[in-house]
């Protein structure tokens, strides 16, 4: 994890930066793990904020569930960045991996059974890594209804945090189980679009997470190499979409269309 001073200024503005230093300062960071490349924290602001930071290469992935929707990282994202630049969290995966190794597999086993019995994002998880079943679009859209339903108040400012259902929808492209994939995505583009009327903040993390999913349905639909009514039927979900009253996404939603035909006709 080899940042410096320098590369975090880069990534934010001015102001930004100096409020992620303040922040540092303060000790706002209240949490701060790590296991292998993937850096999570919690950063106090007006409201406790997750944070986190993956490490590939020479490259960065940020994420933070506050509503700052300006130029570059967050004062939440920058305060933690100097907070590894000064002191590099321990690698919590060395001790596990070794932990693993002597681990009776019966011990492991019940162990395993406990933590998908009592957290519901583990079990599902779980399933999306070795089940052959998946929810519907209608039970992800739910959830997703939910989240929005528990944000608002009485309108959404906060930036949502969606990383799980794309983590459930990488887990099934990695088994090549595309259209659980596609259906998961699907859920997303879908219900962000419904609920867009009650976004009044963090504009670009929504229309980033609606192109994000856009994006992950098409490539799953593509790797299926349907047939053309099949081709026809993944179409029309985005048609009706780019079709609808609400004007607000029908750009994006014409534009993936246009994307997914194009690739298609190749």
């Amino acid at each position: 994890m080899n940042i410096d001073t320098e590369t975090i200024q880069h990534r934010c503005t001015d102001p930004v930066f100096e409020r992620g230093q303040t922040y540092r300062r303060e000790g706002r960071i209240q949490q701060l793990d790590r296991f292998d490349d993937l850096v999570s924290a919690v950063v106090s602001g007006s409201n406790p904020y997750d944070v986190t930071i993956k490490f590939s290469g020479r490259s960065l992935e940020t994420q933070c569930t506050c509503p700052y929707d300006g130029q570059g990282d967050c004062k939440h994202v920058i305060a933690v960045l100097l907070a590894i630049a000064d002191d590099p969290p321990e690698d919590e995966s060395e001790r596990i991996e070794a932990l693993l190794a002597d681990v009776p597999v019966e011990e492991l086993r019940a162990f395993v059974h406990e933590i998908l019995a009592t957290h519901s994002t583990a079990r599902e998880q779980f399933l999306a890594q070795f089940g052959d079943e998946h929810k519907s679009v209608g039970e992800y859209r739910e959830e997703i209804g939910r989240l929005f339903e528990q944000h608002a108040d009485p309108v959404v400012f906060e930036a949502i945090d969606f990383s799980r259902f794309f983590d459930i929808a990488e887990q099934y492209r990695e088994r090549d189980r595309y259209l659980a994939a596609a259906t998961v995505y699907r859920a997303v583009f879908e219900e962000v679009d419904e609920n867009f009327n009650w976004i009044d903040g963090s504009y670009d993390h929504y229309a980033q997470t609606l192109q994000t999913a856009l994006d992950g349905y098409i490539d799953c639909v593509l790797a299926t190499d349907p047939s053309p009514e099949d081709f026809d039927a993944y179409a029309g979900v985005l048609e009706t979409r780019a079709a609808a009253e609400s004007e607000i996404n029908n750009r994006q939603f014409w534009r993936a269309l246009d994307d997914l035909e194009d690739r298609y006709d190749e």
